[in-house]
């Protein structure tokens, strides 16, 4: 159970977040409504990077006492920098509260997530990957995140989103406007060789 000053913090920093939300990157906050201490957030992949295009799902899993002390960084998407639903050892993260300043906010946090995520400097839960491996799964994260239930609940603008991209994927093909889950479904496993944008 969080404590109430907890509670109050990650209260006032998700209003602002979802009032000014961070625009460079675009990055979205959702808490979990059965849980405070657990808040979803997607980044989008900024341009001139391989990321760019994507839409990266991952989890702030927040401690009780925050904050006076860190949180579990996890990426749920598949990337190429980071292996999915794995604490990341970074700097404001569980795995160094030593360096952590109570100071520091969630928008510090996945700011600070995305800078380190364009970086190639190597961390515990990080991978390497070729930036056409990064791209492919750029292409491929929508499709990929919304088969999941909690990101399609927290996160419905993306829905729509994947449903516009694939209509235009069906469309550029010159299949029939009246999709089928069989079309869907072709779409989507085609989406690791086709790239369109939005």
């Amino acid at each position: 159970m969080a404590t109430d000053i907890c509670t109050r913090r990650l209260t006032k920093e998700l209003k602002s977040l979802m009032k000014d939300p961070i625009r460079s990157p675009t990055i979205t906050v959702a808490p979990n409504e059965k849980n405070i201490l657990e808040v979803h957030y997607v980044i989008e992949g900024s341009e001139k990077t391989p990321f760019a295009g994507g839409i990266y799902h991952g989890k702030l899993l927040f401690p009780k006492d925050y904050p006076l002390k860190p949180p579990s960084v996890i990426m749920i998407t598949k990337n190429g920098r980071f292996q999915p639903n794995r604490r990341l050892c970074l700097s404001m993260s569980d795995f160094h509260p030593e360096s952590w300043n109570p100071m520091w906010s969630v928008s510090t946090i996945l700011t600070g997530l995305y800078s380190f995520m364009i970086e190639s400097q190597p961390t515990l839960g990080s991978i390497e990957s070729t930036k056409s491996q990064k791209e492919k799964f750029a292409r491929q994260s929508l499709d990929y995140n919304v088969r999941d239930p909690t990101f399609c609940k927290l996160f419905p603008e993306y829905v729509i989103l994947q449903k516009e991209r694939l209509a235009a994927r069906q469309a550029a093909l010159g299949i029939s406007g009246s999709s089928t889950t069989d079309a869907s479904n072709t779409m989507i496993s085609q989406e690791s060789t086709v790239q369109f944008e939005k």
